[in-house]
């Protein structure tokens, strides 16, 4: 039996303990624990601040401004997204009645390939869906151009992409609306939460009123909303990460800078390299095994670090195409997505975050070493 202690896959970052507890007594006076309290403003100011965004609305989770932004954009009919992403992104267009259109992804970025978009647009199609995969930006331009061009809108499940910019600019402008995740495994978390992005004051009224049952005031509904709002104590834990979040992506950077110079010339094994004139966050540190120029299959892999408590995570894997719920698509036959098929058979996202010691690194490299 392997003794040695657990290399986890994620861990969260965490604000020190003596510095939320002034903010808790501060809750715990006030006796205002939800409900568009001084933290929660706080927050949405403070992000779209640090993101170079123009509007902020906070979420209780990731997936509800999913669910929120296609309401908001009242999205109907078909929407392309890709296969290769986390299931909230097609849960999301499932539970507002939209049928998913499924488009295979770039192997370089596991992004949505812009020249396979345009293919699957038919007369329904009314959106298009992109995924930032791993924090990568996609191709915006291209997309945008699509879009323009057949009169679409996009939303960009940005998940992945907290603090991303591309030549300066913040990635989270792109589109019509983006997403954000603050899941305890993202880069920036407030345990459980998400936001949701736009670009003009109105919109992010109207989105406001969809988290909140759609109340305007007291006594009037304007929109049939759910509730979906971010607490008072999770605004709060946000608001001490965001003043560590910038140490904690140097931190990641340095992760995926001793990776790939160690794993760089291994035979079968592919990495990511970083993007001219991007900004990244290092939220994930994908590696992509060729099971015959390795020597062994990506499973085995995967399963042989287990054995030495080194925790990868074949991210993503099943694609989202394989899942009962949507097989059956037209656009799920692994025929129309061979790159994704292909990616996903061949993934391990390696532990990735702050906190991680040069001793669990070479653990880590050393593992993936010994089993060639």
């Amino acid at each position: 039996m392997n003794t040695e202690k657990t290399i986890t896959v994620t861990s969260p970052l965490l604000p020190e303990l003596e510095e939320f507890i002034p903010y808790l007594k501060e809750i715990w006076e006030s006796k205002w624990i939800t409900n568009n309290g001084q933290f929660h403003k706080k927050l949405e100011e403070s992000l779209a601040e640090y993101l170079g965004v123009k509007y902020v609305s906070l979420f209780t989770n990731g997936t509800l401004p999913l669910i929120t932004a296609l309401q908001a954009l009242n999205i109907t009919g078909e929407v392309i997204t890709t296969p290769y992403s986390f299931v909230a992104t097609t849960h999301s267009l499932w539970w507002n009645g939209i049928k998913p259109v499924f488009v295979d992804i770039d192997p370089d970025t596991c992004n949505l390939d812009p020249e396979k978009i345009e293919a699957a647009i038919t007369e329904k199609t009314t959106a298009i869906m992109p995924v930032h995969c791993y924090g990568i930006p996609c191709d915006t331009e291209r997309i945008q151009a699509i879009a323009d061009k057949h009169g679409l809108k996009i939303i960009y499940d940005a998940a992945h992409a907290f603090g991303v910019k591309v030549n300066g600019e913040s990635i989270l402008n792109a589109g019509d609306m983006s997403t954000l995740s603050f899941h305890a495994t993202k880069v920036f978390n407030t345990v459980e939460g998400g936001a949701l992005i736009c670009h003009d004051a109105e919109t992010k009224k109207h989105i406001d009123f969809l988290k909140n049952f759609g109340f305007n005031g007291e006594t009037e509904v304007v929109a049939p909303g759910i509730n979906s709002k971010m607490d008072e104590i999770r605004s709060a834990y946000g608001l001490l990460n965001l003043k560590q979040v910038d140490k904690a992506i140097e931190a990641r950077k340095q992760v995926a800078e001793y990776y790939r110079k160690a794993l760089r010339n291994i035979k079968g094994i592919r990495v990511l390299e970083d993007k001219t004139g991007v900004r990244h966050n290092y939220s994930y540190f994908p590696i992509f095994i060729n099971a015959e120029e390795y020597g062994m299959t990506r499973d085995e892999l995967y399963f042989k670090m287990k054995e030495q408590n080194v925790l990868g995570r074949r991210y993503f894997y099943p694609l989202i195409s394989t899942f009962e719920t949507y097989r059956n698509l037209e656009s799920s036959n692994p025929a129309n997505l061979p790159v994704a098929t292909r990616i996903a058979n061949e993934v391990i996202c390696l532990p990735m975050y702050y906190g991680l010691t040069e001793e669990d690194l070479k653990r880590v490299v050393d593992g993936i070493y010994n089993c060639i």
